[in-house]
């Protein structure tokens, strides 16, 4: 076990990034065993345009997760690819909205093998007694309450309070 397992919850975030990682290199050599090329970070992208065929960028942040800027520029390699096109919005000309293409949609279609693979081999590693996707989501639902770093701030004060306490 190395230092990073060894420091338990203070290295969550980097051992998530890592889970992260290595499952994003996995699936890259799924969608090449199915002789698909496609990076998984378009994931989330065409994934939520799939199931909302017209959305604005703004709307595509939101659904994913992800910041304006970030989400930006998925969309602009997508759209290079002609995966994605986008347009103005005839009701409101500030607003970009994005779809899929006609080859974007036949991907989608390509990868639904691919997919299948990704959740009986997903399901399988999560399926522990502690149950990897049922944690996220009560981790998740706990964050929307109050953020890691509210928590902290939270700690912080209490800290100081105790301090001054043992000053006095």
């Amino acid at each position: 076990m190395g230092v990073i397992e060894e420091s338990g919850i203070l290295a969550i975030a980097t051992r998530m990034q890592r889970l992260s990682e290595q499952m994003r290199k996995d699936a890259l050599l799924i969608y090449k065993a199915h002789g698909i090329d496609f990076e998984p970070k378009w994931f989330p992208v065409m994934y939520t345009l799939h199931f909302n065929p017209v959305l604005s960028i703004v709307e595509v942040a939101s659904e994913i997760g992800y910041s304006h800027p970030s989400t930006i520029i998925l969309l602009k390699e997508l759209e290079k690819l002609k995966f994605i096109r986008s347009s103005k919005d005839k009701a409101d000309e500030r607003k970009r909205l994005v779809q899929l293409t006609e080859k974007g949609k036949q991907l989608i279609e390509q990868m639904r093998p691919a997919w299948e693979i990704m959740i009986s081999a997903a399901t399988e590693l999560t399926n522990t007694q502690n149950n990897l996707m049922k944690a996220l989501d009560e981790v998740e639902q706990q964050m929307e309450i109050q953020s890691f770093y509210q928590r902290a701030k939270s700690h912080m004060a209490a800290n100081q309070s105790k301090k001054n306490e043992l000053n006095n």
